[in-house]
């Protein structure tokens, strides 16, 4: 196709309308930032049951804990033990096989935390 002399503009065909490269010397506005969904910090832990992920096995996800790494090391090896459980902390969330809803809240409660239920 030809183009007029002079004109700034070229000939783009997509099906997809917002992917059209700028014309030179243009740059695209960044797109507005999402905020990622993660624990409320309220000064609440929460602790809910789950199953997404896990291949059907249940799972009890206590989420909001204060505390370094270590710290959640410490107490994720005495909540498994309590519970005669297995366990994981996955990133600054500890994960205990099984729907031990009850006695996780009982065991944080002890320990000072003010401890909400969280889902279904």
């Amino acid at each position: 196709m030809n183009r007029r002399p002079g004109s700034e503009s070229r000939l783009v065909y997509s099906t997809d309308g917002g992917r059209a490269k700028p014309p030179p010397g243009e740059k695209r506005a960044a797109p507005p930032r999402q905020q990622t969904s993660g624990a409320p910090d309220d000064g609440f832990v929460r602790v809910m049951r789950s199953k997404t992920g896990r291949g059907g096995k249940t799972v009890t996800l206590i989420t909001g804990l204060p505390g370094s790494p270590a710290e959640l090391e410490k107490l994720l090896k005495r909540l498994k033990s309590q519970c005669g459980t297995g366990g994981a902390l996955e990133g600054r969330s500890l994960a205990i096989q099984g729907d031990q809803r009850e006695r996780v809240v009982e065991l944080l409660e002890k320990d000072g935390h003010k401890v909400k239920l969280a889902g279904g």
